[in-house]
């Protein structure tokens, strides 16, 4: 009964990862509408951070800093091959844009072409993790 209950609980926690993950889509889109395009990068970055923490909590796996998310996802899903290297590369981009878009204010402009790829970028990356979460019975 312990063990159920257990995966109830990781289950809850895979859909309220996937949930914020969708918020924050939402919310990127809305920033890149209003012309908040620094806010739409970190929303679309987030998007994926809480994406990728879902398919960690299928392992039971959970890291708090951005870089061992990100070691984590590499480590136990793109490395084996059960998603492909393409969202290893979508993950490490924004996570490199919302830096730049963050912290390096004064040197970078956030080009409204960048936080548009950015975005759609985000968009198939929660939309890939969906899908293996509804293949894998998570969702």
């Amino acid at each position: 009964m312990e063990a159920a209950n257990e995966l109830f609980a990781q289950r809850d926690e895979v859909a309220l990862y996937v949930e914020h993950a969708q918020q924050m889509l939402q919310v990127a889109d809305h920033n890149l509408a209003d012309g908040f395009y620094t806010s739409a990068i970190n929303r679309a970055y987030y998007a994926i951070f809480y994406a990728a923490n879902a398919l960690l909590a299928t392992k039971g796996l959970s890291r708090s800093k951005h870089a061992a998310v990100i070691a984590a996802f590499r480590q136990h899903f793109v490395k084996p091959g059960l998603l492909e290297s393409e969202y290893s590369d979508i993950y490490g981009r924004l996570m490199d844009d919302r830096r730049k878009a963050d912290y390096e204010i004064i040197e970078s402009t956030v080009d409204p072409a960048r936080a548009r790829t950015d975005l759609g970028d985000a968009r198939r990356f929660v939309e890939r993790v969906e899908r293996y979460l509804k293949q894998k019975g998570w969702l």
